[in-house]
């Protein structure tokens, strides 16, 4: 168990360079290190959910060969990426060299899947993987399911155990890494001109991935002033938000986050972030209600990024601190 000392022990265990120790570094390096993410030695299955009607979501599934005697790990990624992303990859062959059933997911629309689905996706969406979950624990008879969710994704994983609770007894824990909780704090950080690489590389892909929809279904989005839109919350309110069915993007930032339930969470959950994290705010874990939390932990390096957390190989392990981190929560669990 993940106790307030070893908490502390924990993030100390987090020691970059100097070099990455600036945010921006660590953010952005250890996505252009050399890595072997090809997965090779796993079995794989592609597989569609059903979530709701005219809508599926595309999983690669990596079985052990005693599928139903095994945990089983769902990965879900973040903003504009997808199965694929060198994290996702990552986190999969670690996992599943651990013994644990690999699924990972596309969120709707990623992954080249936009044709799986006449929506958006966007931070709410949190119902798709309480659908996954049901689905695996019934048709599968999978009983130790762990959702596992990078930014965006953990925000959706979070949120899905939360509006849980107690109900479903085939949810064995969470675990998030730099979870946007509080899509509103998220969305004004990630606009601060500091932050202006990150803003504009989420938001060009965006717009992309909004034009080849509108293509798949002609009528459906009004594009016409989609040229003019200079901010992602600008770009939540005329196309994210009225999509999914929000009023518009303030009711969709309230709505979308996790920390709305996070106090009925009533499993096993670990929270990795950074103190540093450019557009993820450490303040927003700091609150009596997540510290306080019988089943939350919070482990916060002070440096570490967004999703970064590369620092010296040791101990026998690689140099993905994070990754390493949650397996050992998955196995400390078993």
């Amino acid at each position: 168990m993940i106790t307030d000392s070893t908490k502390i022990d924990i993030a100390v265990s987090f020691q970059p360079s100097i070099l990455l120790r600036n945010a921006h570094l660590m953010t952005l390096v250890p996505r252009y290190l050399p890595r072997d993410t090809s997965l090779s030695g796993l079995p794989q299955e592609s597989r569609f959910f059903f979530v709701e009607p005219h809508t599926q979501l595309q999983g690669f599934c990596h079985w052990q060969t005693n599928r139903k005697a095994s945990p089983t790990a769902v990965l879900v990624h973040g903003l504009e990426g997808c199965s694929e992303s060198r994290y996702m990859r990552g986190i999969a062959a670690k996992a599943y060299r651990a013994g644990f059933n690999v699924i990972r997911m596309n969120q709707r629309t990623c992954g080249g899947t936009e044709h799986l689905t006449p929506t958006l996706y966007n931070s709410g969406l949190s119902g798709d993987y309480r659908a996954i979950l049901n689905e695996l624990a019934h048709r599968d008879g999978l009983d130790r399911i762990w959702l596992i969710g990078y930014s965006m994704g953990g925000n959706l994983v979070l949120k899905a155990s939360g509006e849980l609770g107690r109900t479903d007894p085939a949810l064995a824990g969470v675990a998030a890494v730099c979870p946007n909780i509080n899509p509103s704090i998220c969305a004004r950080a990630l606009e601060e001109p500091r932050n202006f690489i990150y803003h504009r590389h989420f938001l060009t892909r965006l717009k992309s991935r909004l034009r080849r929809k509108a293509v798949l279904w002609p009528g459906k989005w009004d594009l016409s002033r989609l040229h003019r839109i200079a901010t992602i919350s600008e770009f939540d309110d005329r196309y994210t938000a009225h999509d999914g069915g929000y009023q518009d993007g303030v009711d969709y930032y309230d709505r979308a986050g996790a920390h709305h339930v996070l106090n009925a969470i009533a499993v096993p959950t670990l929270i990795i972030t950074a103190q540093d994290d450019p557009f993820i705010p450490y303040s927003m874990f700091t609150v009596p209600k997540i510290q306080q939390h019988p089943h939350i932990r919070v482990v916060a390096p002070r440096h570490g990024g967004h999703c970064g957390f590369f620092h010296r190989s040791r101990n026998g392990e690689d140099s993905y601190w994070a990754e390493n981190r949650i397996i050992d929560f998955l196995l400390g669990r078993l």
